[in-house]
């Protein structure tokens, strides 16, 4: 196992190129120059052969005159010449029955020898064969020598050592192994160094950046560089990297989802058994509270009752009054949306709800506009006493919050939907309070003003009907702004509306 992980690190791209290009290729060259010597080593030693025969024939002529008249030392000098070439390494004259007449650098024939030699004086032929002389392996070129009428006087016998031969071919042979050798370094070099160059340095700042992606930046990319292949590699590796990017994003989305559908799940849950709850203490109170009042105008009615007890009948009607109000919130909260949807005029809604308001005794001075759109006639489909109630909610809150200044109420179109804006010029909400705002039971008001349960009706509305209810962080009049979206109706159903 160790061996194997060993090998497997050991195993780079350039080692990989050198067992499979150079190792091949040096092989490949080692082969060729094999081939090749092996070639040359056979030309060579034909070349040679050719030049002892070249020798042989070019004292021939010399030779037979002196062997014709016998002049021994002429037929001697003759051969002497032939070492002035530096390549051969005897020469022998013989006479037609085989006996030597003359020799240079050679020794005395045996019997056999004398036999076969005058043998080939008798053939009258050229011959060329290797044999041992002396212990050492020479080429013998053996050539007839005629006399002035053409009849056979003799045996001319030149010979070179073979060692000359194998000496000049391995002299060769290392020249050519040197220049092999050479040859596949500087290949082996050139590979290596284009290697280094075209694919090497590429790789290295591959493997960079995917060091810097490791270490948590996760916006860093790979330059697309180098030859086709790497560009691609590194355009699929940015490629990657983004998918994982767009893929981790998706997931955070979507937990972000699920958590934000979680909170509402588990918020529509506390809302309605909150609901439940106050629909119930509501009931409950609401029989007591009305005995009370009962009573206390009864008392009221009494013609000897005193002014102290006068007095206490009233606050005991004003306190039991501002309990039924807060008992009816209650109900507004809990009472789920029953009864018949219809279309509604949003420019209707807006007036009833703006009328209403300025002849209450709550408008405390207030001044209520509304501003129509460009694009009247909008209209809605709902419940149009929950509908009422939830700007109700929010033109009471507006009132209370601008204590005496103004209130705008505007509407439009956003899209697919009708927005209703309901600013005023008040104090505007504090940022610490926002985050609350739509809570059950949460309220800025002082204690014995507010319930905290205005705001939690019209989002409740808001949802029933597929809308939202939000505050926007800005107000044209400086206070507070809530905007009221609700899905607008289609031609469709205003036309069954009409119907």
């Amino acid at each position: 196992m160790t061996l194997t992980r060993f090998v497997r690190r050991a195993y780079s791209l350039r080692l990989a190129l050198i067992l499979q290009v150079l190792v091949p290729l040096a092989l490949l060259l080692a082969a060729a120059t094999w081939v090749g010597m092996k070639a040359l080593e056979s030309s060579l030693e034909e070349r040679l052969e050719e030049d002892v025969q070249l020798i042989a024939r070019a004292i021939r002529l010399p030779v037979s005159h002196s062997l014709e008249r016998e002049e021994e030392e002429a037929v001697r000098q003759a051969l002497e010449s032939v070492f002035t070439i530096g390549r051969v390494y005897g020469a022998y004259v013989y006479d037609r029955r085989g006996e030597q007449v003359a020799a240079v650098g050679a020794v005395k024939p045996s019997a056999a020898e004398r036999n076969r030699l005058q043998a080939l004086a008798e053939e009258g032929r050229d011959t060329g064969e290797y044999e041992l002389i002396e212990g050492r392996q020479v080429y013998s070129y053996f050539i007839p020598l005629v006399d002035t009428g053409g009849r056979i006087s003799g045996l001319l016998q030149v010979t070179r050592r073979q060692s000359d031969f194998a000496d000049y071919v391995s002299g060769i042979q290392r020249q050519a192994g040197l220049a092999a050798l050479l040859t596949t370094l500087i290949i082996g070099a050139l590979v290596l160094v284009g290697h280094r160059t075209a694919i090497g340095r590429h790789m290295a700042q591959l493997s960079h950046s995917m060091a810097q992606v490791e270490a948590g930046n996760r916006g860093h990319r790979a330059r697309e560089q180098g030859p086709r292949e790497l560009r691609q590699l590194s355009g699929a590796y940015n490629q990657m990297l983004d998918s994982i990017q767009r893929a981790e994003q998706e997931l955070l989305e979507r937990q972000r989802r699920e958590a934000e559908l979680e909170r509402a799940l588990a918020s529509s849950k506390r809302l309605a058994a909150l609901g439940r709850l106050s629909a119930g203490v509501a009931h409950e109170l609401g029989t007591p509270l009305s005995v009370i009042d009962g009573q206390s105008q009864r008392g009221l009615r009494d013609p000897d009752l005193s002014p102290p007890a006068s007095k206490a009948f009233r606050r005991i009607r004003s306190e039991v009054d501002r309990m039924s109000q807060i008992v009816q919130q209650l109900l507004d909260f809990g009472r789920p949306s029953n009864g018949e949807w219809r279309m509604l005029t949003v420019r209707d809604l807006v007036q009833r709800v703006a009328h209403t308001q300025m002849e209450s005794d709550r408008a405390r001075g207030a001044r209520i506009d509304w501003v129509p759109p460009a694009e009247d006639g909008l209209m809605v489909r709902g419940h149009p006493m929950r509908l009422e109630q939830a700007l109700t909610n929010l033109v009471q809150n507006a009132i209370h919050a601008a204590n005496g200044g103004c209130v705008r109420i505007r509407w439009g179109r956003v899209g697919d939907r009708v927005a209703l804006w309901v600013e005023d010029d008040g104090p505007g909400v504090p940022e610490g309070d926002r985050a609350r705002l739509f809570e059950p039971f949460f309220t800025t008001k002082p204690v014995g003003e507010g319930t905290g349960l205005g705001l939690a009706v019209v989002h409740g509305i808001a949802q029933e009907h597929g809308g939202d209810v939000r505050l926007l962080p800005d107000s044209e009049l400086g206070g507070a702004c809530f905007r009221l979206s609700l899905p607008a109706a289609d031609e469709q159903q205003k036309d069954e509306g009409s119907s």
